[in-house]
């Protein structure tokens, strides 16, 4: 099963993509992300975009990495995504969805004439994201659940809990790293993980972190 019809495997990606820079935005595979464009380096980035194959890259500037406040150096992985919904609003901004094909690792970075970034990528250490589902089973789901509860609880925030209890473990976990309102690390952390059971274990981790700074108290040893 795949992502997108035409999109089964790393080899029917494109090599060379769009990349948008942005802090905490955590795009997984078969995920959507809601994106305001109003930039216009980026109006321009979604108009190329539609002309071609609709792709784009999202991915996180590393702020400690150095570069500038315009062109900050980028972390080295990030998520493609293709653009499955897309309206404009009367004051010129773009209201577009991505939907989440596959991770990737960039290989370099291209000297272009386009106000936006573009970089040649490679889609090959992540053939398991064009498959939907993989490794659900491994997934501790009430730890999962366990720690959404207890953040919930302490945050004082409202959940559609029968939404959550019909996901599946792929959904699920995606979509709460996804929604959750960790730093720049933590969602690379989460970005980055190898398979979707080790990222259900660092959300977790860092879930159950955020609510020990939270309460004020220093975390035991058992």
């Amino acid at each position: 099963m795949s992502t997108h019809a035409g999109y089964k495997g790393p080899a029917d990606c494109p090599a060379v993509i769009p990349v948008f820079p942005l802090p905490g935005a955590l795009l997984l595979p078969r995920g959507q992300m809601p994106l305001n464009i109003f930039e216009p380096r980026y109006l321009a980035m979604v108009d190329d975009a539609l002309r071609t194959d609709r792709i784009i890259g999202m991915i996180q500037p590393d702020a400690e990495g150095g570069g500038s406040p315009m062109a900050p150096r980028l972390y080295r992985v990030g998520c493609a995504g293709r653009v499955t919904q897309f309206a404009e609003t009367g004051d010129g901004r773009y209201l577009i969805s991505l939907t989440g094909i596959s991770r990737f690792r960039v290989e370099s970075e291209l000297a272009t004439t386009t106000a936006y970034r573009r970089c040649q990528v490679s889609y090959d250490a992540f053939a398991a994201d064009f498959e939907a589902r993989a490794g659900e089973e491994a997934v501790d789901r009430e730890g999962v659940l366990k720690a959404l509860r207890d953040f919930v609880e302490s945050n004082e925030l409202q959940v559609d809990w029968a939404g959550i209890e019909e996901a599946p473990n792929e959904a699920l976990v995606n979509a709460l790293c996804m929604m959750s309102p960790f730093g720049v690390r933590e969602k690379q952390a989460m970005l980055e993980a190898p398979d979707l059971k080790t990222r259900a274990e660092v959300l977790i981790a860092v879930t159950e972190m955020e609510l020990v700074r939270g309460s004020g108290s220093e975390p035991t040893l058992q």
